[in-house]
């Protein structure tokens, strides 16, 4: 018996033994594989244990977020490219030059999922629920390995957005100084901002609107923040900086100096021109017209509207066009028709791109996921030579019901294969050609002799013309 137990205790010992060194070995293999995977990939939650009291998270934002790659038409990868394949050439050009997609901030990072009826309905691991410089720079971090990951090289901000508010100018402005220092940082020498602005419309003073208030001191204030966001824009690279002028309208005209508003309208444009060209800022301005929205009546109502804005004033030289999708059907026109008026009057210079829905009445800001408007949407942007330095950003939200941190990340792959999809559409129909020659065959007539000349008449030409048809206006040719 008691050699027998020997024996038992020895068989014991010696597969606890072997059970001690397999354990020992396997924590070896898991250890090294952890040192050499190098930061924490723990989400940046500010309820998880390795959420640091500093605020300035450096590790994962999105785990288990590959970064995206083109796998073709026929993958099954919801994370993945179906049709957009940033180095392949279309038309003698690669996609990435054609589209130069750029992230909205605002939708991205900033966006709720609140509406007029309802509350927000998001709130990303790591938020901590307050508007903190600390929190903003945790953002900004989000943002640069969102971009990373989804293999985007633009982004385009409004100041208020990226850095909060303060009580003065020179408490906001110190605020901005503090996260762009940071985003230059993060930047480094491949990423830039496509553009950069001023967020005129939420704070309570600009009620009235902001370069066309009523009041001086709100006029300034205006001023003197766009000034700013310039300034950044310019620091950071950004090659491009927009005007949009959500409240720069009225309400009524009963109580309206349209006439003074739009006038001072011009000046403020004209202020900001000459600083751009002071500080040596080379990037395009973008004027972006909407109709209404927060006001019953936007001055810039569409891209027609802007560009006589910017002819009566002497601005045509200084200004192009960043046409928004949805704005144009809010305007009663389709996003083809805006892009088409921009490109012809040579004030194409930028695309939001985004769309609504036609039994929704206001400014949805959906992903664009139409490929027949993407379709003709590209073949604007093909007949412009492209966008330069412009490009498309989408200025879209995810829907109140996607609340899932993977969802960013899907909207934006659908949103860029929809437009490459549109892209290859496009090229198709120019390189086919049938589609040109049904448009120069319905003209043929004015590739006569007579139509030649009419088609290159001089100024004065036609002045004679258009007085002998008022002269003799009952005859007929």
């Amino acid at each position: 018996m008691y050699f027998g137990g020997c024996k038992g205790l020895y068989a014991i010992v010696k597969m606890e033994a072997w059970k001690f060194l397999w354990l020992s070995l396997t924590l070896y293999l898991v250890l090294n594989v952890a040192i050499a995977a190098g930061p924490p990939t723990c989400p940046a939650d500010v309820a998880s244990d390795c959420a640091p009291d500093s605020g300035e998270w450096k590790g994962e934002f999105f785990p288990g977020i590959p970064k995206i790659k083109y796998e073709g038409p026929k993958t099954k990868n919801h994370l993945a490219f179906k049709w957009y394949n940033a180095d392949e050439e279309i038309l003698g050009k690669k996609m990435k030059d054609w589209m130069r997609f750029s992230v909205a901030f605002w939708h991205t990072f900033r966006g709720t999922g609140g509406d007029p009826f309802g509350a927000a309905t998001k709130m990303w691991p790591w938020e901590d629920g307050t508007n903190s410089v600390a929190m903003a720079k945790r953002r900004m971090r989000a943002n640069f390995e969102f971009l990373d990951k989804l293999g985007v090289e633009f982004w385009c901000f409004h100041d208020r957005d990226i850095a909060p508010d303060g009580k003065t100018i020179e408490e906001s402005n110190a605020n901005l100084d503090e996260v762009v220092a940071l985003a230059k940082e993060l930047q480094g020498s491949k990423i830039h901002p496509l553009w950069g602005t001023a967020q005129l419309f939420v704070h309570p003073r600009y009620m009235h609107g902001a370069a066309t208030s009523p009041e001086l001191s709100v006029y300034a204030y205006a001023a003197a923040q766009v000034k700013k966001a310039i300034e950044v824009t310019h620091y950071l690279g950004g090659e491009n900086y927009v005007f949009w002028g959500g409240r720069e309208g009225y309400q009524s005209l009963l109580n309206t100096d349209m006439e003074r508003e739009l006038n001072h309208l011009a000046r403020f444009m004209e202020g900001a021109v000459a600083y751009k060209k002071k500080i040596g800022f080379n990037g395009t301005f973008l004027i972006e017209p909407k109709p209404q929205e927060p006001t019953k009546h936007q001055y810039d109502w569409d891209a027609a509207t802007a560009a006589n804005f910017l002819r009566k004033y002497g601005l045509i030289d200084e200004f192009k066009l960043n046409i928004e999708c949805n704005h144009a059907t809010l305007s009663g026109h389709s996003c083809h028709h805006e892009l088409e008026t921009a490109r012809i009057n040579g004030l194409l210079g930028n695309i939001d791109a985004n769309t609504g829905d036609p039994q929704t009445g206001w400014d949805t800001d959906q992903f664009l996921m139409d490929i027949q408007e993407a379709t003709l949407v590209m073949l604007s942007v093909i007949k412009n030579g492209g966008l330069a330095p412009g490009g498309f950003n989408f200025d879209a939200k995810l829907r109140r019901e996607s609340t899932d941190v993977e969802d960013l990340f899907i909207a934006h792959i659908a949103g860029m294969d929809t437009l490459a999809r549109g892209l290859r559409n496009a090229a198709k129909l120019l390189e086919d050609g049938s589609l040109e020659e049904l448009v120069r065959k319905r003209y043929s007539s004015f590739d006569s002799e007579l139509g030649a000349q009419i088609e290159v008449m001089s100024f004065l030409s036609k002045l004679m013309v258009y007085v002998l048809f008022s002269i003799f206006g009952a005859c007929r040719l």
